[in-house]
């Protein structure tokens, strides 16, 4: 097996070439871990994470055959950023009040007023 981890990280998505195993990232390079939303900055329903975690599926499967680098995971990783922004700004996703950190990062929350 080879011990090599590679990972993207933004905002939002954490991205790792490893299997969770006891609460562990164990490195496999054949296999692709999610971590969304690791500061918990939004209020998730599981229609919401059902359409994130499609779109990476889809994003995947684009990949098939193609050598796994820190290019193409940084590429996921955007492109997952950008489909949490447009669920954002579609109002199936909502900043959560509660966050630590509420710094409205993918811009001001849109109400009916600012519409």
């Amino acid at each position: 097996m080879n011990d090599t981890l590679l990972k993207c990280t933004t905002r939002h998505v954490r991205l790792f070439t490893a299997k969770v195993e006891k609460n562990a990232l164990v490195p496999d390079l054949d296999h692709l871990t999610l971590d969304l939303d690791p500061d918990n900055e939004f209020l998730w329903n599981e229609a919401v994470i059902d359409k994130v975690q499609s779109r990476f599926r889809e994003l995947i499967a684009l990949q098939a055959g193609m050598e796994l680098t820190d290019y193409n995971l940084r590429k996921i990783g955007s492109e997952l950023e950008g489909t949490i922004r447009q669920l954002l700004q579609a109002g199936e996703l909502s900043y959560n009040p509660e966050c630590r950190a509420l710094n409205y990062s993918m811009g001001l929350p849109r109400t009916t007023e600012a519409l």
